[in-house]
């Protein structure tokens, strides 16, 4: 057989497997829209509920639902699976803290960083997930990139950069093609306000901690810059950041889980099933540092804000509140991820972001 006549052979078989590979990935997009439309219809209420509400909380699939449903659809399903409204302030005054313990004296090289940390793992049906508890509050602070630039590192470089033994992903950030290096709304690390724009984005909520080491919720949406540093000061906060609390049919976000012991209220599912990282303390001072899978890693849709309401209440969380989530959820510890990004591509290791809460 000729040289030109093997080409051409070679040639017909590679436009034939690349034909077979176009139609298969042509019939599951198909196949993916159509399944979506139908969920989307009146036939399969709740899982048209669970869908909208899952991909209003993420970052870039949430357009799919308008594909499917009028704004006003979407937000009907959005209002009867709402949060109750939660303005109550922190009462430190139900956290005692007991004396901070100096870091030589925490064997950091223990499997479980000696008694200060301890790792649970955490099983629901739809997710699984993993807590650490961290019974020295002194020991979290917020670790940065700042001054910030177009590229954050991974939670791994932010804990190692900071001398610290663990970490979880914390507040909102711009994750537009995973550059990771601009936080969103307001951040507070050792003392020092390294960004001051309570009005970035729509419901801002401060979350971190005091110099006495309390963790604080703090509604920060209607504050301009200068009453946001005033607020700062006077609550001496040492270390935080910012999430969402918006429910439109642009965004289904969420912070406020426990305040002063009492749990939120929801109607319907309350929020959709997604990985999920959120923090709280107890009565004691510990910290409950959260972290759950989903979006199909290990065959888990994810986890709901009931779900990390009654897991925060089974360890005893007095406040508690929901972090910046879905791809971005992860935590290191000892020189290895506990949980990653459910991300494919970072399925290793997280994605890039500026800041993270770390426990030195």
């Amino acid at each position: 057989m000729s040289t030109k006549s093997t080409v051409k052979n070679a040639g017909k078989w590679t436009l034939r497997v690349l034909t077979v590979i176009l139609t298969v990935i042509l019939f599951i997009a198909a196949l993916l829209f159509f399944s979506l439309k139908m969920i989307c219809t009146d036939k399969y209420p709740s899982a048209k509920q669970t869908l909208v509400t899952t991909l209003l909380e993420t970052g870039q699939l949430k357009f799919l639902v308008s594909w499917f449903l009028s704004p006003e659809e979407i937000q009907a399903v959005v209002n009867s699976n709402s949060m109750e409204t939660m303005n109550d302030k922190v009462n430190s005054a139900l956290i005692s803290v007991s004396g901070a313990k100096d870091k030589n004296d925490v064997n950091k090289d223990d499997e479980n960083g000696g008694e200060d940390i301890e790792i649970i793992k955490v099983a629901g049906r739809t997710y699984s997930a993993t807590l650490m508890k961290v019974k020295d509050p002194s020991r979290i602070s917020l670790a940065s990139i700042y001054p910030w630039k177009e590229k954050g590192v991974n939670l791994d470089q932010l804990v190692h950069d900071s001398n610290a033994v663990a970490g979880i992903n914390g507040g909102l950030y711009d994750s537009t093609n995973n550059t990771g290096g601009k936080p969103l709304g307001v951040v507070v690390s050792k003392g020092e306000i390294q960004r001051n724009r309570p009005r970035e984005c729509g419901g801002l909520v401060l979350v971190g901690f005091t110099e006495d080491n309390i963790l604080q919720i703090i509604d920060i949406s209607e504050m301009t810059e200068s009453e946001t540093e005033k607020l700062i000061q006077e609550n001496r906060i040492r270390d935080a950041v910012c999430f969402q609390e918006e429910s439109s049919d642009a965004n289904n976000h969420f912070v406020q889980l426990i305040i002063n012991g009492n749990s939120r209220g929801m109607n319907g599912l309350g929020s959709g099933l997604n990985p999920r990282t959120a923090i709280g303390q107890c009565a004691d001072g510990s910290v409950l540092l959260l972290v759950t899978d989903g979006r199909g890693k290990n065959g888990h849709l994810g986890a709901s804000a009931s779900d990390l309401i009654e897991i925060m209440e089974n360890y005893g969380a007095v406040n508690a509140a929901n972090l910046d989530g879905g791809s971005s959820s992860c935590m290191y510890y000892n020189d290895e991820y506990l949980m990653t990004s459910v991300t494919f591509y970072y399925s290793n290791d997280s994605w890039r972001m500026p800041v993270a809460f770390v426990v030195n």
